[in-house]
């Protein structure tokens, strides 16, 4: 599947998740979101701009109970905890929250 942002065609794969990485911005996050009938609020941000930073470091993208403990290091308890991630993303924080960060899918995840 191709969608196209900014007049750029961004390449996904069968589920949704960019093929290349790097084609990743705000914008590509915003269509993906758009795709999932999520609008993006400043909580989404926050977890998502986590979620690429945990990326970084650890160069995985992580399955709930690792996203969840993480989350919990940089936000508050009352934002990072798994009712609240499974209301923001729809039942299925890391993996959606990985495809709207532009991350690959997390490996422990069905």
């Amino acid at each position: 599947m191709i969608i196209t942002v900014e007049q750029k065609p961004i390449e996904l794969d069968d589920e949704g998740y960019l093929v290349n990485l790097q084609d990743w911005s705000t914008a590509v996050a915003e269509k993906l979101a758009e795709l999932e009938s999520i609008s993006l609020t400043e909580l989404h941000w926050q977890i998502i701009h986590l979620l690429r930073q945990f990326y970084r470091q650890y160069q995985l993208s992580p399955a709930n109970r690792p996203l969840i403990k993480y989350l919990s290091q940089h936000l508050d308890k009352e934002q990072a905890n798994s009712l609240q991630l499974n209301l923001l993303f729809k039942g299925s924080p890391a993996k959606l929250a990985a495809k709207l960060a532009g991350l690959p899918k997390p490996t422990n995840c069905l």
